[in-house]
């Protein structure tokens, strides 16, 4: 029964093999030297001024992860559409329910002020 999966264990053996392969020999044969120009950020081939790292705000990070949030959970409306027809008026109500807790996560980081850019 098992043996089915043997192809895919030795791929992704493989695979790994592969990966550590390459890795080890870049790091083995790559050049190493480490220099204050390598250490630069790359400014289009100008002087930098300042310093190369900046911090940034939360609210980039925050904005960032409530849009993967959602986007993700819109993912769901495709499958959905897909079989609508054979689920029938349940279908319908489970994503008129799944709908209004999006909107309610929605406008609870609206009013929260998530979303606000400045």
């Amino acid at each position: 029964m098992l043996f089915e999966y043997i192809a895919i264990g030795v791929m992704i053996a493989l695979a790994t093999l592969i990966a550590i392969l390459a890795i080890g020999l870049g790091e083995l044969f790559g050049p190493n030297k480490k220099s204050n120009v390598k250490s630069e950020p790359y400014e289009s081939g100008m002087v930098t001024i300042g310093p190369g790292i900046r911090r940034m705000p939360v609210r980039f990070y925050l904005i960032a992860v409530l849009f993967i949030l959602f986007d993700i959970e819109v993912i769901f409306f495709l499958p959905w559409a897909v079989v609508l027809r054979q689920l029938g008026l349940f279908g319908l109500a489970e994503m008129a329910v799944f709908i209004v807790i999006l909107l309610v996560g929605y406008i609870y980081a609206w009013k929260k002020g998530a979303l606000e850019w400045e």
